[in-house]
C-alpha cells in the first residue's frame, strides 16, 4: 500500500518503520509545517497529528476517497460530523483511542468483568492511567474508552478526573511521567478485597502496529468500522 502519514511526530515515526518492514511505501509525511499536500496519492491515511489539524486532515481524505485511520484525540468533539462527511464522500474510517492489539482485548475484558460486577454490591469502581509528561490531554482518550464501556455494563452514569464525591461517577487518576508509553489500571475495591486489571504497554510499537494493520484492513473498504472489526472481536 501507499501510505500518507497525517503526523510525523514520534508515532507517525514509529508507523513509518511497521509499515516499511511489512512492504508498505510511505509517500507523503504531513506535519504541523506543511502547507499543502496531495492526499489523492494514497492508497490509504493514519492520521496521528494534534487535535486542531485532525479534522481537517480526516474530511480531506474523506473528500478525496482516501480511507483514515486515526488516533488522534482531543478532536471528537467534530466525530459526529466527521463520519456524516464520510459516508456523504462513501468513504472509510477507523477510529480508535488506541490501536494497540492488546488493549483492544483488554477493553473487551473491561467490558466482561464491568458487566459481572453491574450486581455485586460493595465494590467500587476507579481507573488509574499513566502517561508520558508530553501526553497533551488528560485523561487518556484510552482511559474514556475503559469508562465508557463501563458505563455500557453498568449503572454507573459518567466518569470523572479526580472524582471522589459522588457514587454514581467513575474516578480517573491521570499522571504524568517520562518515559512511560501507556498503563491503564481499572480497579474494583470492597471491605474485604480488591480486583484489578491491568495493561501495560512496553513501548509505541504495539500502538504502531496495530494502526498499519487496521490500515490493510481498511484498504479498499467503504464505510464506519472499529478495531473490533479488525480483530473480529466482542
Amino acid at each position: 500500500m501507499k501510505i500518507a502519514l497525517l503526523g510525523y511526530g514520534r508515532m507517525g515515526q514509529e508507523i513509518e518503520k511497521i509499515a516499511l518492514e511489512r512492504g508498505h511505501s510511505i509517500i507523503l509525511k504531513v506535519n504541523k509545517d506543511t502547507d499543502s499536500y496531495d492526499i489523492s496519492v494514497a492508497d490509504v491515511a493514519i492520521d496521528f497529528s494534534i487535535p486542531n489539524s485532525a479534522f481537517y486532515n480526516i474530511t480531506n481524505c474523506f473528500k478525496n476517497q482516501i480511507p483514515v485511520v486515526s488516533g488522534t484525540t482531543g478532536w471528537l468533539d467534530k466525530y459526529n460530523e466527521a463520519l456524516e462527511i464520510c459516508k456523504k464522500e462513501n468513504s472509510g474510517f477507523i477510529y480508535a483511542s488506541n490501536f494497540s492489539l492488546g488493549v483492544n482485548i483488554f477493553f473487551e475484558l473491561n467490558k466482561q468483568l464491568a458487566k459481572m460486577m453491574k450486581n455485586i454490591e460493595g465494590y467500587n469502581v476507579h481507573m488509574e492511567e499513566i502517561h508520558h509528561t508530553k501526553k497533551l490531554d488528560a485523561p487518556s482518550g484510552t482511559a474514556i474508552t475503559l469508562a465508557e464501556g463501563i458505563i455500557e455494563k453498568t449503572h454507573l452514569s459518567n466518569w470523572e478526573l479526580d472524582s471522589k464525591s459522588d457514587d454514581s461517577v467513575i474516578p480517573i487518576t491521570a499522571k504524568r511521567i517520562p518515559d512511560i508509553p501507556g498503563t491503564h489500571t481499572v480497579y474494583y475495591d470492597s471491605e474485604v478485597d480488591s480486583i484489578e486489571i491491568k495493561h501495560t504497554a512496553h513501548n509505541r510499537k504495539g500502538f504502531a502496529l496495530g494502526a498499519v494493520v487496521a490500515a490493510e484492513w481498511l484498504h479498499n473498504k467503504k464505510g464506519v468500522y472499529s478495531m473490533k472489526d479488525v480483530l473480529n472481536i466482542g
